[in-house]
């Protein structure tokens, strides 16, 4: 199948235009519309959205990652095979926490060209025929091994808010792991905010943060929104005290 993971929005014709090309190329393949609003022109934030939320699609699934505001620029257009699943999009950090989280990684440069590349919106012109080609297992040529970019640098975890999800909880790109001490208080603009397991735990209007559905550190306030109440918004950092 194809994951499409984008920030274009629910509106717009530009989802539709790129699953047309998709199934034009790839027909009979499933096409699952993974995200459509990941952090607005910011793929260091998307990118640990996108590690966190592809574990369900199954080996060998192609990820069209388009979150890209350097388009038409010097970015390289890249493939990345990590752990049995494909990522294809930009090289601006997107694919990157993907990489570093996985055990087996390759990388490749996109080199073929098609004869009509809109300057601005290679995710229908360049992504998405490649994409289409992988799913089918048609590429060969159109790509070659590349070193990668340098990830020597690049934190495997961001305790920062990475996405405002529709009922305004704050997910955060830190994954919860079994030494966080369960009493850990965390703390987000000045405010202390207690761990529960889920919301049915604290009374409504209280705020707390929680392992959500992803492995990730959340922060919620049950039958409200984080984001209005804790006046949290993207990129907004946090720590454990």
């Amino acid at each position: 199948m194809i994951g499409l993971f984008t920030d274009f929005g629910a509106n717009g014709p530009y989802l539709g235009q790129m699953e047309v090309v998709l199934r034009q190329r790839a027909p009979g393949v499933d096409i699952i519309h993974l995200v459509n609003n990941a952090p607005l022109g910011d793929p260091q934030l998307s990118s640990y959205l996108l590690a966190a939320i592809h574990s369900d699609f199954p080996d060998n699934s192609v990820i069209l990652c388009v979150v890209d505001p350097g388009v038409g620029g010097d970015r390289l257009p890249l493939v990345l095979s990590a752990d049995r699943k494909w990522f294809v999009g930009p090289d601006n950090g997107l694919l990157n926490t993907t990489a570093v989280h996985a055990t087996d990684t390759h990388w490749y440069t996109i080199e073929w060209q098609p004869q009509q590349l809109s300057p601005s919106f290679h995710g229908r012109d360049l992504f998405a025929p490649i994409a289409a080609g992988i799913a089918r297992n048609e590429i060969s040529e159109e790509i070659q091994p590349y070193a990668g970019p340098d990830l020597k640098g690049w934190p495997a975890d961001q305790p920062a808010v990475i996405y405002i999800d529709n009922y305004g909880n704050a997910v955060t790109g830190w994954r919860y792991t079994a030494d966080i001490d369960h009493r850990a208080v965390c703390l987000a603009n000045g405010i202390r905010i207690l761990q529960a397991g889920t919301f049915c735990e604290v009374d409504a209007g209280l705020a707390f943060w929680y392992c959500n559905s992803s492995g990730l550190v959340e922060i919620a306030v049950n039958r409200g929104r984080a984001d209005r109440e804790l006046d949290l918004m993207l990129g907004d950092e946090f720590c454990f005290e």
